[in-house]
């Protein structure tokens, strides 16, 4: 994907971004998704493809698509230079949604994350019972530095980690 990318001069930090998205959308996709129906997975392995964009109106770009049959994703270039990913899976009981974890919490920060690195993001029902989570990151659009995108802690959950009283009984 790298190479690839890199051909299509996409910037490093993008490429950076991107294989962050792709595998929190893996991860939820393992996590939180069934597998692709065996019938939808025919084509396995890479191939060349110039799929739609997320809203399916754009067929231009380089891209490729690798599916094994439980979960499938694809990456593509569009004529704009902003790159799309997108993990397609055979779905769950709910929607991918951001979430809004205690600080002590041990995952669901996925999306959030994804939402900081994004452009645009979104959810679509493809085939019956295939869930797709398509990302676009914009090339050359980013003038400020991931950690300036993510929201501090609020102050309720801030109070919840009782920093101050171990240090209480010190004074």
């Amino acid at each position: 994907m790298r190479d690839e990318l890199r051909i299509s001069r996409v910037p490093d930090s993008v490429i950076d971004d991107a294989v962050l998205v792709l595998s929190e959308l893996l991860s939820n996709a393992c996590r939180h998704g069934r597998p692709l129906r065996s019938s939808n997975s025919g084509n396995s392995g890479n191939s060349s493809n110039n799929g739609s964009s997320h809203n399916g109106d754009n067929r231009n770009g380089s891209g490729a698509t690798v599916d094994d049959g439980d979960v499938r994703a694809a990456w593509r270039v569009d004529d704009a230079g902003r790159l799309t990913v997108e993990v397609t899976d055979g779905g769950g009981p709910t929607r991918p949604v951001p979430a809004t974890p205690s600080v002590t919490a041990r995952g669901g920060r996925g999306l959030n994350i994804i939402k900081a690195l994004a452009e645009d993001w979104g959810v679509r029902d493809d085939a019956p019972g295939e869930v797709t989570v398509w990302v676009v990151i914009a090339a050359g659009n980013r003038h400020d530095d991931f950690a300036t995108r993510v929201a501090s802690p609020s102050a309720i959950a801030a109070a919840e980690l009782q920093f101050a009283d171990p240090f209480e009984d010190l004074s």
